[in-house]
């Protein structure tokens, strides 16, 4: 596979889930019918490109928003400009990249499941989310940042169904174009939620089990048992697992060395966040910035 893009696109922001999550979507009941491995978005991303001989593992959705870039499937070449959508199926050579004069700013979700098939009749060609007076295209992005913004809250069982339902919902509203409605209004905070806010505030500093439950005003023993029902983690290791989203960020998106993210993040030394690192990725933080930078 050949990889090759800019130096970094103003306002870029990307999650990749690790592999132990993956397997987990994969053998869910509810997930597995249609989960994201990748999601992200790049605003105005001049010299994008990407070539995969042997293709992706995963189908790809790319949707422009504004801009223009072109996609190479199948021998044939096409060109997508503001609200066109195009998806990629997995394991299929393809190419693309965006138009030098006029790059364009894109949302894309590599995705897999049991139900993958049913988008096969909008799948290798463009698909034009064509202009009207009820488009709802800002209700298409919030519904993006539904499945962002709770997969950027951690990976709880909820988190992970959620989203494949945004998922389907998401992908559905490109295929019934007509049908589409307004999306439900983002579901209110509740105790473990606003718990989980606080611990994305305070991923950089030193926070305990006693910190978090006195923010939410609940005596630790109470907290943690409550947060344990419902994301079926504890407290901690839910914290944890945010840190090294945040230092897959990191890693992908900054010039900081891997001994300044762990210092950052509150380890102890390099040996320590490269262990935990790969236990919950899979890879080496080194390994993680060669792919992914």
């Amino acid at each position: 596979m050949t990889e090759k893009i800019a130096e970094g696109f103003k306002g870029e922001k990307a999650i990749i889930l690790p592999y132990n999550i993956r397997t987990y979507q994969a053998q869910n009941n509810v997930t597995k019918q249609l989960y994201v491995t990748h999601i992200g978005y790049y605003p105005k991303a001049k010299y994008h490109f990407r070539e995969r001989k042997q293709g992706a593992k995963q189908n790809i959705l790319i949707y422009c928003e504004e801009g223009k870039g072109w996609i190479i499937y199948n021998d044939e070449k096409f060109h997508l400009t503001r609200n066109q959508a195009f998806i990629l199926p997995a394991n299929e050579a393809h190419a693309y990249g965006a138009n030098n004069a006029d790059p364009w700013s894109i949302y894309w979700i590599h995705f897999l499941g049991e139900m993958a098939g049913i988008f096969s009749s909008i799948t290798g060609k463009i698909i034009d989310v064509y202009e009207s007076d009820s488009s709802r295209y800002q209700d298409r992005f919030i519904l993006f940042e539904e499945i962002f913004r709770n997969l950027e809250m951690g990976y709880s069982p909820e988190n992970l169904e959620y989203t494949s339902f945004c998922l389907l919902h998401f992908l559905a509203s490109i295929k019934y174009i007509p049908q589409f409605r307004s999306i439900k209004n983002i579901k209110e905070k509740d105790t473990v939620q606003k718990s989980i806010l606080y611990m994305k505030d305070n991923l950089e500093n030193k926070i305990t089990l006693e910190d978090m439950a006195q923010h939410v005003g609940y005596s630790p023993s109470h907290f943690e048992n409550l947060f344990l029902e419902k994301t079926s983690y504890s407290p901690m290791k839910y914290y944890n697992q945010l840190k090294i989203q945040r230092a897959c960020s990191y890693l992908q998106f900054s010039d900081l060395k891997i001994k300044e993210i762990a210092f950052r993040l509150g380890y102890f030394d390099p040996y320590h966040f490269s262990n935990a690192f790969k236990k919950e990725m899979g890879i080496s933080p080194k390994e993680y910035k060669r792919k992914y930078k």
